[in-house]
């Protein structure tokens, strides 16, 4: 997979009501992926990751109804939720996005797989909420 100045997509979060009920359609569509899932506490949901040619299709299921999928599907349904990309150095990422005037949604949390990660507010990407990933040293 090529990569532009140490940046490349990690995942396509796709905001779901059941990871179950979404599971047929990208086993279908992904033939053979074997769905990794996970608890991720700090966001209040269950994640499912499914492999796709360098990248991944992650499945977002809300553990409750305070959370912010579960919002994000009652206001506007399930659907794309946000675009991840992997950077080699968060830190360095988040000063460059702060710099060019982003807003950086919180402090750098470890999430699925023990990625750290931060989310970058839609108003400062033309609408789209960014998640900026670091994969953590093995």
């Amino acid at each position: 997979m090529g990569r532009s100045g140490g940046i490349s997509i990690d995942h396509l979060g796709i905001a779901v009501r059941s990871i179950d009920g979404a599971l047929p359609f990208y086993a279908a569509l992904i033939e053979g992926a074997a769905p990794v899932r996970e608890v991720v506490d700090a966001e209040a949901v269950t994640v499912a990751m499914l492999p796709v040619e360098g990248s991944r299709i992650e499945l977002l299921e809300p553990l409750d109804d305070d959370s912010v999928i579960a919002k994000f599907i009652e206001k506007r349904g399930p659907g794309l939720h946000h675009v991840a990309f992997r950077v080699d150095d968060l830190n360095a990422a988040i000063e460059r996005m702060k710099a060019s005037g982003a807003r950086i949604l919180h402090e750098p949390r470890i999430g699925a797989g023990g990625h750290l990660y931060v989310f970058v507010h839609p108003a400062s990407t033309g609408g789209v909420l960014i998640e900026l990933v670091q994969e953590q040293a093995k």
